[in-house]
């Protein structure tokens, strides 16, 4: 009798995505926080700051600012689920048996990619209009929010994956993840800026290098640790 081959490393990450999308299409639980909570925060800044109650001068500073503030704390709301729900049910130690390590964490991180591009493109149209932001670059600003959002989903996955068995655990993922995502974050409102003044891409090159530094070294971090962390 031979011996089980375990799965390729894709089959198994997918068959994780899979499985996961499909529990959150029938719970919403992720979905619901992030779609509300980008909702309401949406309606109360376009109240406070619309586009007639800011100077034009402070418009690319402060609207890039609290856009990705909305983004962050809406990625924040919701995944950090991806590991906790899985211990909370009971379901981790199967999955441990069922997939190596890194299928494990590759499936994870394409759940929060899929869940944080889809918030990102529901936030972003809105933030667009209820605030008057103009952008004078939209490939900048398209690549800016795509690497922005990579490395929010990279490093909330690995964040998750840490404190997915402590009791605090969402007071562990806010001081574990809020120090990891400040560089990016303000590579991101930097470059936002840049993309509403400038039409020229390169004048916001340097932060676009920096988000693609950022997102190759946290991924690279994340897959090294991953199997320490997740057979602990």
């Amino acid at each position: 009798m031979s011996a089980r081959r375990p799965a390729p490393l894709l089959e198994a990450a997918l068959a994780i995505l899979r499985k996961d999308l499909l529990a959150e299409w029938r719970t919403r639980v992720a979905v619901n926080a992030l779609f509300l909570f980008a909702f309401a925060v949406l309606v109360l800044v376009g109240y406070a700051v619309g586009p007639t109650r800011l100077a034009p001068e402070d418009r690319p500073t402060v609207n890039a600012v609290l856009l990705w503030i909305v983004i962050f704390f809406s990625a924040m709301t919701g995944l950090a689920r991806v590991f906790v729900k899985e211990e909370e049910g009971g379901t981790a130690a199967a999955l441990r048996l069922a997939a190596p390590p890194a299928a494990v964490l590759l499936g994870k991180y394409l759940v929060n990619i899929v869940l944080l591009f889809a918030v990102t493109a529901f936030i972003v149209p809105l933030f667009l209009v209820l605030t008057s932001f103009e952008i004078a670059c939209p490939s900048l600003f398209v690549a800016l929010l795509v690497l922005g959002c990579l490395g929010l989903a990279g490093a909330s996955t690995f964040t998750a994956a840490l404190v997915s068995k402590a009791s605090a655990k969402g007071a562990l993922f806010a001081v574990l993840s809020i120090p990891l995502l400040l560089p990016p974050l303000i590579a991101a409102v930097s470059g936002t800026q840049v993309a509403a003044r400038d039409v020229d891409f390169s004048a916001g090159l340097d932060f676009v290098r920096v988000l693609v530094a950022y997102d190759g070294v946290v991924t690279t971090a994340a897959f090294a640790l991953f199997d320490a962390v997740w057979r602990e």
